[in-house]
């Protein structure tokens, strides 16, 4: 097994009332655990992709073997996009954004109430099953974007610093159809903490 699929930082239980457990337990256990297996069967037969990581399989898809490049796609992004997602929320985390990050959101969006309903807008609006980020993009601008299914930013040059999960899977049995409502309750779980290493990270980059 070349990846492995980490723990959670965190109880399945302890988002709750947010995020229900049984959703936790499936959605990392079965879904995230899912992408990491399949990774590492698409992997099995190309020894020199399996010593890169996860972060330069994903930036470079161009450059793989046209036989594993879809299932690295799909199955590598899932990896790398869920294993952002879990760090960037937590118990007793939410309310406004602290730090450098808060300071960010107001340069680039005006406020964070703002932020909050382009972020969720993108999200609603997404088709089917993806996610919606907040990137540092190839100009070095803030903006807020979504992709399809497991595609990542950071394909593209785009450096990931928030994202949030618009997969059925990751609201569906406690919202059932209100994604809307999920993307508002969501906000009551962000690791502040967590969103301003990676927008210090998205500076080296």
């Amino acid at each position: 097994m070349v990846f492995e699929l980490k723990p959670l930082p965190y109880a399945t239980d302890a988002l709750e009332p947010y995020i229900d457990a049984q959703t936790m337990q499936i959605h990392h256990g079965f879904h995230h655990g899912g992408y990491v297996n399949n990774l590492n069967a698409a992997l099995a037969d190309y020894p020199d992709l399996q010593s890169k990581s996860i972060a330069d399989l994903i930036r470079d898809l161009n450059s793989l073997p046209e036989a594993v490049r879809n299932g690295i796609r799909n199955n590598g992004g899932g990896h790398f996009n869920h294993s952002i997602f879990w760090t960037l929320m937590g118990p007793n985390c939410g309310g406004e954004p602290t730090g450098e990050i808060a300071e960010a959101i107001k340069d680039n969006f005006g406020d964070f109430e703002n932020f909050k309903t382009q972020f969720n807008d993108a999200g609603a609006k997404r088709f089917g099953s993806g996610f919606v980020w907040l990137v540092r993009n190839t100009a070095g601008k803030l903006e807020i974007m979504s992709t399809p299914n497991q595609d990542c930013p950071w394909t593209d040059g785009n450096f990931p610093i928030m994202c949030n999960d618009v997969w059925e899977h990751a609201y569906y049995l406690k919202y059932q159809n209100r994604r809307a409502e999920y993307l508002k309750q969501w906000w009551n779980t962000v690791n502040w903490s967590e969103v301003n290493n990676r927008l210090a990270m998205s500076t080296q980059m």
